[in-house]
């Protein structure tokens, strides 16, 4: 294997042009073509169902669109539409292999500036086009793993032309984003917290010899203080977890009050208290086992992350309203005698490497891409 990749050339490292997403791979070195996914996938890739999102959640642009540089003239529809290369009854245009140039990040734009670079991008999509074309001579446009994928990715494009259209970076506004903050205000606002062990007795004598040993080496590690919970404590509940009484801050009603006074009373984590009355009738041994600072976000700090889920939250709404506005309007009928003879293999599975790349259900709860607010333009 080693020495087959040394003979590759060098140019066989660069990006793929900017087909499907999961298309990019066959953007292959001369002269080998290895395939890395089914390749009944190429079927779809040639119907033109492309990434119409980019990575940043930006809207994609039309194929004979350009993204030109600040100083380039613009270019009339004519040029544009001028053919470039012709494969059977395809046709590849100026215009088509400009946008898929510019797609592309800078620092990738940066390497088809020469006529021989330009010539090797447009060989790339040739390539692309003679095997969705081959693929396409052998049936595979019939293949039931095409048609299934077909079916998702159109209906990832219809989800998202109808949801870009509706939820928008201005459809979460301050106001809803204040409101969040406001009724959320716990997770923005937390007071120091400590957390506490506790060996909990009914009878202070025995409580200050505990206290006493559990002062000294049997005490010093978190392991050692759980044993000495195991074999004095005697509230099964906390006996349980260790002793463990979780973080409580000083506000806490569900620990005696004396119990929380002394726990946030220990300076440091592994510090081992003395007896402290409960005033019930019990008695306790504290170590502290954590502590955490009080903290404060602010609106300013919050608003993207609430922004983010206001976003998702719209659109999964949006979405689950368009979805059964489709279904009232469908006829669907459901056999339910059939529907139970179903027979689910539960054995145990085994990693057989397939199913990895399968696309998930297309209406499984989450709406698609993207799952980020975009920017609002002009805003800082």
């Amino acid at each position: 294997m080693g020495g087959t990749r040394s003979r590759l050339p060098r140019r066989a490292v660069r990006p793929a042009p900017d087909g499907p997403c999961w298309a990019r791979s066959l953007v292959l070195p001369e002269p080998v073509v290895k395939i890395r996914f089914p390749a009944v996938l190429l079927v779809c890739a040639a119907a033109g169902f492309g990434c119409d999102k980019r990575p940043d959640g930006q809207p994609g642009r039309d194929r004979t669109s350009v993204v030109a540089g600040p100083a380039a003239p613009p270019q009339s529809a004519e040029e544009l539409r001028a053919p470039l290369a012709k494969i059977d009854d395809v046709t590849i245009t100026l215009g088509e292999l400009q946008e898929r140039i510019n797609r592309q990040s800078p620092y990738i734009r940066a390497r088809y500036t020469s006529l021989e670079q330009k010539r090797e991008f447009l060989d790339s999509l040739i390539r692309f086009e003679v095997l969705a074309k081959e693929a396409a001579r052998r049936g595979l446009d019939k293949d039931p793993e095409v048609v299934r994928t077909m079916k998702q990715v159109m209906i990832q494009k219809l989800m998202r032309d109808e949801l870009d259209a509706k939820i928008t970076a201005d459809t979460v506004t301050d106001a809803e984003m204040r409101a969040y903050y406001e009724a959320n205000l716990a997770e923005y606002v937390k007071p120091e917290e400590v957390r506490v062990s506790a060996i909990i007795v009914k009878n202070r004598a025995q409580a200050e010899r505990v206290a006493l040993e559990a002062r000294g080496e049997a005490g010093k590690t978190n392991k050692g203080f759980r044993d000495l919970v195991s074999r004095y404590s005697q509230d099964e509940d906390s006996k349980l977890r260790g002793g463990d009484l979780r973080y409580l801050d000083a506000q806490t009603k569900e620990v005696a009050a004396p119990v929380v006074k002394a726990a946030f009373a220990l300076a440091n984590t592994g510090d081992v208290s003395g007896v402290v009355d409960a005033g019930n009738g019990t008695w306790y041994v504290l170590k502290q086992t954590g502590r955490r600072k009080s903290m404060t976000k602010s609106f300013d700090d919050a608003k993207p992350a609430i922004r983010n889920k206001l976003f998702r939250d719209k659109r999964t709404a949006a979405q689950k309203d368009f979805v059964d506005g489709l279904r009232a309007g469908a006829k669907i009928e459901v056999n339910e005698a059939n529907l139970a003879k179903v027979r689910i293999d539960t054995s145990q599975a085994v990693d057989d490497g397939h199913g990895k790349d399968l696309p998930p259900l297309p209406m499984s709860g989450s709406p698609p891409v993207p799952m980020e607010a975009p920017e609002k333009t002009g805003t800082p």
